[in-house]
């Protein structure tokens, strides 16, 4: 597998980069065959879940988590 990295996207999804597998609860995955990057719903709004379709603007997510100064 490559290099994987996570980005938390100001009020916005978890942009996914790299080869990832992405499973449900019980083990199924979601065919994510050719696509470098994707993004993960983290307002609960998404038609698409668990994927981001923009619903963050119309529901007013707001979250801007930044990781602690080290």
């Amino acid at each position: 597998m490559s290099e994987v990295k996570v980005t938390i996207r100001p009020n916005g999804p978890l942009r996914v980069e790299g080869t990832i597998q992405l499973a449900d609860s019980q083990g199924n995955t979601w065919n994510l065959e050719g696509k470098p990057a994707v993004s993960l719903c983290r307002c609960g709004a998404s038609a698409n879940k668990p994927f981001c379709d923009g619903s963050h603007n119309q529901a007013g997510f707001q979250d801007d988590t930044k990781a602690p100064q080290q």
